[in-house]
């Protein structure tokens, strides 16, 4: 058999090795999507909450420089101060830093979706080998990601070059410009100059989730033979499954034959076919099929049936219906409920007879069977 390193890998994974891949904490993931998405929702916050948050921070500035004479002389007030105004520096950036972190984490969902693997927590030696590392990183997927990363200069460098020239003109003018317009052009800028650099995270965001997916399925690809293998396994091996379907078969039978000594009769065929029957009045609605079987098996129902006195009665079509249509720990027919009638009604007698109470019965010979329910009248061998 080939080796599966010299198949080609051309069919997508299975549900299986997709699972398999998930508990081991691997997954598609884009950190572009995310980067994107924090400065997309931050650009947006700011954009629109922009004139209220500087008026914050202007007058957060304007608190911090301010200090009268006698807070000035009180060596435990600058340490109050300063504690004071790390709390409101915190409150300030805590909006911002709140979107910026429910952008993150939903850029990190957004791909491959949400994934706790303890296996990914475990210290894998192989990572920290220099071969392995230099081989991912002057592999296929490492040209890739250097590649992103080229495209990703490219696109940050152009949108950063077309801010600086299309503000040239106003940059120069801002040093005879006054300080307030100069301040609020500066800002205006600023602004345009990240949303700039926002859109072209967002064009590299879109070139990175497809090519993400598209190297994180393609390196779960598989070979015929894996696939093969890989069902051949689900299924389970045919002898392990063979055996265990001996098994089972062996545990029915002997489950089946500790019911025998229990049984009310056993018809037969004589030799082919014995099938034992049950019946407790008030208990059960009709007989009870406790065992069949043909040539072997029916040999050993009729020898445990005669070890523990169990009438036994030679009927070979009832026999023969009764094993044909009849299921094991089931109800008999309800077709065959005159004719066993006739044979549980012949073993109630007999038993009263070996009480003492009855003369002996004449064992049944014109059981009539109805028509259709015979295999043998249908052209089927005894």
């Amino acid at each position: 058999m080939a080796d599966d390193s010299d198949q080609e890998k051309t069919l997508p994974a299975t549900p299986k090795r997709l699972a398999d891949t998930r508990e081991e904490g691997r997954t598609a993931r884009s950190p572009e999507l995310a980067g994107a998405l924090v400065l997309l929702f931050i650009s947006g916050a700011v954009w629109l909450g922009g004139p209220a948050w500087i008026a914050q921070w202007r007058q957060f500035v304007r608190a911090g420089l301010r200090m009268g004479q006698r807070e000035a002389m009180d060596v435990a007030q600058p340490t109050l101060r300063l504690a004071e105004l790390a709390w409101d520096a915190l409150i300030l950036f805590a909006p911002v830093a709140g979107i910026a972190a429910v952008a993150g984490i939903g850029g990190t969902l957004a791909v491959g979706g949400w994934l706790f693997s303890p296996n990914a927590l475990q210290l894998k030696f192989e990572r920290m080998n220099p071969m392995s590392f230099f081989g991912r990183v002057f592999s296929l997927a490492g040209l890739g990601e250097l590649g992103k990363t080229i495209l990703k200069a490219l696109l940050i460098g152009a949108a950063g070059a077309w801010a600086a020239w299309h503000f040239k003109e106003t940059s120069a003018g801002l040093a005879v410009t006054a300080l307030p317009q100069a301040l609020s052009a500066t800002g205006h800028m600023l602004l345009t100059t990240f949303l700039a650099l926002v859109l072209a995270m967002v064009v590299i965001a879109s070139i990175d989730v497809p090519f993400q997916l598209w190297r994180f399925h393609s390196g779960l690809r598989m070979s015929a033979e894996e696939v093969h293998r890989e069902h051949k396994e689900a299924e389970g091996n045919p002898q392990v499954k063979g055996r265990i379907r001996q098994l089972q078969r062996e545990l029915a039978k002997r489950r089946m034959m500790q019911e025998v000594p229990k049984a009310d009769v056993i018809v037969t065929n004589p030799t082919h076919y014995a099938v034992a029957l049950v019946y407790r009045e008030g208990k059960m609605n009709a007989p009870r099929i406790v065992a069949k079987g043909v040539d072997q098996v029916a040999q050993a129902i009729r020898e445990l049936g005669a070890l523990h006195k169990v009438p036994v009665l030679e009927a070979p079509p009832l026999a023969r219906a009764l094993y044909a249509h009849g299921e094991i720990d089931a109800e008999i027919p309800t077709e065959l409920y005159g004719v066993v009638a006739q044979v549980l009604a012949w073993v109630f007698q007999l038993r009263r007879h070996l009480q003492g109470e009855a003369e002996l019965p004449a064992m049944p010979d014109s059981l009539d069977v109805p028509a259709g329910l015979d295999p043998a009248a249908k052209g089927v061998a005894a």
